[in-house]
């Protein structure tokens, strides 16, 4: 796996046992997101984003749009941080979506991912956007990795 200097993953100071994923051009649609804290644990990776007003619907709940960017963004961060993928080494082939509660702003999502399988070209995941203890979606997603 190679490194990119167009993200950042480092431990985060903040945070201790969390990476920090982000993208170094804050003009860039991940910046709109970020930043994001990924830890791994027991096969499971915790993608964490703070939700902020620009992220707001007119309910005052985090836009749908928004909960699918960070699903997407996600499955890249949670690959990285299960070391199967370095940054930028893939495109998402497709990522379904099941909304089941709204989420808070000003509450910290965590998205919660498994991969399922990897394969010579593909990364199979699934995971749950979580908020405190309610889950806010489910989905599941298909990254291709670059061809060398």
């Amino acid at each position: 796996m190679t490194e990119s200097p167009a993200f950042v993953f480092d431990d985060d100071p903040v945070l201790p046992g969390w990476k920090r994923w982000q993208f170094r051009d804050v003009s860039r649609f991940n910046a709109f997101i970020e930043p994001l804290h990924v830890r791994v644990e027991d096969g499971i990776a915790r993608v964490r984003m703070q939700p902020r007003r620009d992220h707001s619907n007119m309910r005052d709940n985090v836009h749908g749009g928004a909960l699918l960017g960070f699903m997407d963004v996600a499955l890249f961060a949670a690959s990285r941080g299960f070391g199967v993928l370095g940054a930028g080494g893939a495109v998402t082939v497709d990522l379904s979506a099941q909304f089941i509660d709204c989420g808070a702003i000003g509450v910290p999502l965590e998205a919660r991912i498994e991969l399922l399988r990897e394969t010579g070209r593909m990364l199979f995941l699934r995971g749950l956007i979580v908020q405190e203890a309610r889950t806010i979606a489910s989905f599941t997603g298909t990254l291709r990795k670059a061809t060398a």
